[in-house]
């Protein structure tokens, strides 16, 4: 019988790890929308697609290294995949739209998503399983729990992307000029930055980091299936609202809170209740603060 520490312990561990696979993917949806004001719906299956090529690449890779080098050099595989796909599905299916509507964007994103979810469903609609040979339950232990070294490897990764993109964003130019384009993207044509270039690296780096948490649940969750990025890419959607979409330090906070308040309603009601405390969050959120905990007021100029 666990007692009431252990009990606070796995659950902080456990929406730690939760909340790390909102965040990365929450990211992306961060970065779209502020340049270019698309929910990108689709980037949920970007996340899926990358655990569906971290399995495969490693089923290849394997075969030469296994182990802790196999893993990461799958995930890596799964990262320039994906940052591919983020680009060419930029570049064919939201870069003849940048003058439309947002509603003509936003129906785009969800029929891309329909397209890239349905494309993995008839390549394979079963569950697969992953096997990666580390072991799950070495780790240290407090109590009559242990915290596992995969668990701590997967936290501390996430931990470091997210510092890695925000020093990126903040200190870089390519950083410079995206925040540039998020304020004014007519003006910073006038100025001589190339905007498409600049959207399809966001998109690149988007994609890159949902593969990077699709890679990582692969591993973590050990089985993959073609709808498991819907339901993510909406949390990771409730996770930028929290944060405040727009914002990259939103988008990281939003996702680390929400898998914690995910995790604390799991354990108080079950896990039944889980994706029904998530939605009930977002629905919170939108009604007392729109622009989330870091998010702005926008002003819309005539």
């Amino acid at each position: 019988m666990f007692s009431l520490w252990e009990i606070i312990l796995l659950q902080v561990v456990n929406g730690l790890i939760l909340g790390s696979f909102y965040a990365l993917v929450a990211l992306g949806y961060s970065m779209v929308y502020g340049i270019i004001k698309l929910l990108n719906f689709a980037h949920g299956d970007i996340y899926m697609t990358g655990a569906f090529i971290c399995l495969t690449a490693f089923g290849f890779i394997s075969k030469v290294i296994g182990g802790v080098p196999g893993v990461v050099a799958s995930i890596v595989a799964a990262m320039m995949f994906c940052a591919l796909l983020g680009f060419i599905v930029q570049r064919v299916a939201y870069k003849p739209l940048f003058g439309a509507p947002r509603l003509s964007l936003l129906i785009t994103a969800i029929g891309v998503s329909l397209v890239v979810s349905n494309t993995v469903m008839v390549t394979n609609s079963q569950f697969m399983f992953f096997t990666s040979g580390l072991d799950n339950t070495a780790g240290f232990k407090f109590g009559e729990i242990t915290i596992t070294y995969v668990q701590i490897v997967l936290i501390v990764t996430t931990a470091g992307l997210m510092i890695g993109l925000n020093r990126f964003i903040s200190r870089t130019m390519w950083g410079k000029a995206m925040r540039a384009i998020a304020t004014d993207m007519d003006t910073c044509r006038l100025m001589g930055i190339n905007v498409n270039t600049v959207i399809g690296l966001t998109f690149m780096i988007g994609s890159a980091l949902a593969a990077v948490a699709g890679g990582m649940a692969c591993v973590y969750y050990g089985n993959v299936h073609y709808s498991m990025g819907y339901i993510i890419g909406m949390k990771a959607f409730t996770s930028a609202v929290i944060g405040g979409i727009g914002s990259i330090p939103g988008a990281m906070l939003g996702g680390l809170l929400l898998g914690l308040l995910e995790a604390a309603g799991t354990q108080l009601y079950g896990s039944a209740w889980k994706d029904v405390f998530a939605f009930v969050i977002l629905i919170v959120m939108l009604i007392f603060k729109p622009t989330g905990l870091l998010g702005r007021t926008e002003i819309e100029r005539m």
